[in-house]
């Protein structure tokens, strides 16, 4: 059990352009959108498909390579952690993210590199 740690591994399709910046020390900061889809049968036994929605944030090197190498619509395969935060709205009500942070990604494509 000593082993067990924050892991999350997705496969999906990059949601939006990637969203890149640099920030005032120098880190670069990367932001994106995954989807990811599950089949199930419904009750009459049709063929149903939910997409699920996720937060993506990476730093540093990651982040330069995944707004060098991804854009809307490629599939990726994301290995990271799950990071939570809340703040305060304007209204004073406490609101709750959930982000993934990327540590590694590959783009799935016929030559995919890890990175």
């Amino acid at each position: 059990m000593k082993t067990l740690r924050n892991s999350v591994q997705l496969i999906g399709n990059v949601g939006n352009d990637i969203i890149f910046n640099t920030l005032d020390s120098g880190t670069a900061l990367a932001k994106f959108s995954l989807a990811t889809n599950d089949y199930y049968k419904n009750a009459k036994g049709e063929k149903m498909q939910e997409t699920q929605w996720h937060r993506l944030i990476a730093w540093g090197k990651t982040a330069e390579y995944i707004n060098e190498s991804l854009k809307k619509g490629n599939q990726v395969v994301i290995h990271g952690k799950l990071k939570y935060s809340s703040y305060e709205d304007k209204n004073g009500i406490t609101k709750y993210n959930c982000d993934v942070v990327v540590n590694e990604f590959m783009k799935m494509t016929k030559e995919a590199t890890p990175f």
